[in-house]
């Protein structure tokens, strides 16, 4: 006779060997096919200093930052567009702002310093909508920046993962 603790180590096992099946797998460090990278982002980019702080933690690849390092890296990172925009996107009767749009844009193309492209021209986008009141100023602006700081770090994580997702060189 099964007993409710022998039940629910069974249900516990079942649900482990269920998420094993579907191919959950935590994500990891990244793997990448070059051991030294070159960026051309600005030295005031507060994406730029989020992306130089994850590479920091990654053993496998060294960060090269001087501008002769554009040569001397298997790969260069070069940085078209880095920008943050904030646009408004409603209004109310008055016509004072109800509502911003809040963007981050990122345009980059991954080369090789002889110029063979290993990643085309690519740009990645985040919006977020954010509502606004002239009462509560300070904090929309607190949130605001929180905001952007959770979309740079999406950022940098889908430029890395586009970064690992080259296998040659």
């Amino acid at each position: 006779m099964y007993t409710r603790r022998s039940l629910l180590g069974f249900g516990v096992l079942a649900s482990a060997w269920g998420l094993g099946a579907c191919g959950f797998q935590l994500r990891g460090s990244q793997n990448f096919s070059f051991k030294t990278l070159a960026t051309t982002f600005a030295a005031t980019s507060v994406l730029g200093a989020e992306f130089r702080r994850t590479m920091e933690f990654n053993d496998s690849v060294k960060l090269l930052s001087d501008a002769n390092a554009l040569n001397a890296a298997q790969v260069v990172l070069q940085i078209i567009t880095d920008q943050r925009e904030k646009t408004v996107v409603g209004v109310n009767s008055t016509g004072g702002v109800r509502e911003f749009a809040l963007r981050t844009r990122l345009k980059f193309i991954l080369r090789t310093p002889l110029g063979k492209e290993l990643i085309p021209e690519t740009e990645l986008l985040l919006q977020r909508d954010v509502s606004f009141n002239e009462t509560v100023v300070l904090s929309k602006e607190s949130e605001e920046e929180l905001l952007y700081a959770n979309m740079q770090t999406d950022l940098v994580q889908q430029l890395m993962r586009r970064l690992a997702s080259v296998k040659s060189l």
